[in-house]
């Protein structure tokens, strides 16, 4: 069949067994984790994804609702003369594996590509959707990333429409496959936002979708992926979200206290996933203080689902501001400049007059009624990061 006919015949196809309320269900808040790929790379073994787990709930991460644990790229090894694939000799035993992640009360998540190989040259799903679906449901997987990789190749060539069509049948295919197994499993599309993924991530069944290119481990990088989400916050909330990538705090590069708190920052006000993608067994103090901030995270978890946004900039000073399920506003003065700024809250662009109550998140502290006058001093390539308003009573 040729791709137009399987796009044509995958339109026409009925849902399995779970349909799109099913699948939001699976997702209320965005997925909170941790995933191999920014520090191993295609070097992780087995080894590796046990001590993560193990690391994950002795560090207080588990505990603080880090709770996927994601092998990335480089787990293939090659398909018998079934077709059925086999996990390489990094990693013997994929039940075992799984079930030791489970057992330390946490969901084990794995990695493929709707083409035949994957970003690292490892096999991938193409032609063997139904297969891989069973095989990754019969090991206990419960989250898989679905990276478009080698796929890319079938697009030459193709006006922008055709591209997007194909790419949507190939993610709806893997979907419904995975459907059928009867487990549930948190999707994520990872497409570095070609064809617009945000606007059709959620109708083929995605969990949370790739809104960028791949993140690297500099600020450069992390603000130009926070920044890259702007407009995109009617596309997301509960169920289906816009992935900014996973989070490069404590990898080098990324490692200073004031750096890791932006990164978390925005993450938190763009309700994005919170994939963690650090060495977990040499995390500093900071690091893990920072990555289990209960309050900044029950920002980025707020039942509401409702992205924030950037309402204003001026030279390197950025609001952002979310709605919050209490009736408070989160707010971020978010400082570019390489040293401290001060700066006061523009009232107008955050819809406030007079004078409102404001808690400081990151130094969880109140800060009583403060108006448009106040000062604040936003640290170098720093945050300060408000709730502000009073909580409504239920």
């Amino acid at each position: 069949m040729g791709w137009l006919g399987l796009v044509l015949s995958l339109l026409a196809w009925p849902a399995f067994a779970a349909g799109p309320a099913d699948h939001a269900a699976l997702a209320p808040t965005p997925p909170m984790g941790w995933n191999s790929w920014n520090h191993f790379g295609a070097d992780v073994t087995d080894a590796d994804i046990r001590h993560a787990a193990d690391e994950l709930v002795s560090s207080g991460m588990a505990a603080a609702g880090y709770r996927y644990v994601i092998i990335d790229d480089g787990w293939q090894g090659q398909r018998d003369a079934q077709g059925e694939l086999h996990s390489n000799t990094k990693f013997p035993d994929m039940k075992s594996l799984a079930d030791y992640v489970h057992g330390k009360g946490l969901k084990f998540g794995i990695y493929s590509s709707p083409g035949e190989k994957t970003c690292g040259g490892y096999t991938g799903s193409l032609g063997h959707e139904a297969q891989d679906a069973r095989l990754f449901a019969s090991w206990g997987v419960d989250y898989l990333k679905y990276d478009l990789c080698s796929f890319r190749r079938h697009l030459d060539g193709k006006t922008e429409a055709e591209q997007t069509a194909m790419m949507k049948a190939a993610y709806r295919l893997m979907r419904q496959q995975l459907d059928a197994t009867g487990r549930p499993i948190v999707y994520a599309l990872c497409n570095y936002g070609w064809g617009r993924v945000w606007e059709w991530g959620a109708e083929v069944g995605g969990n949370l979708w790739r809104t960028t290119d791949d993140i690297r481990a500099n600020y450069e990088s992390m603000m130009f992926n926070a920044n890259a989400q702007l407009g995109l916050q009617r596309y997301a909330g509960p169920g289906h979200w816009n992935d900014a990538d996973m989070l490069e705090i404590g990898n080098k590069g990324l490692d200073e206290p004031e750096t890791q708190r932006t990164h978390l920052t925005l993450w938190a006000m763009l309700a994005a996933p919170l994939i963690a993608g650090n060495d977990l067994s040499a995390m500093s103090a900071d690091t893990r203080d920072v990555l289990t901030d209960k309050e900044v995270l029950a920002i980025d978890q707020d039942p509401r689902g409702a992205p924030g946004n950037r309402v204003m900039q001026e030279g390197p000073i950025q609001l952002w501001a979310r709605p919050l399920a209490d009736g408070t506003l989160a707010v971020a003065l978010v400082n570019t400049l390489n040293h401290s700024l001060n700066a006061t809250l523009d009232f107008k662009a955050l819809g406030l007059t007079g004078s409102v109550q404001a808690h400081d998140v990151w130094q969880h502290r109140d800060l009583g009624r403060i108006d448009q006058q106040h000062v604040f001093e936003v640290p170098s390539l720093g945050v300060v990061l408000l709730k502000i308003g009073k909580p409504q009573a239920h």
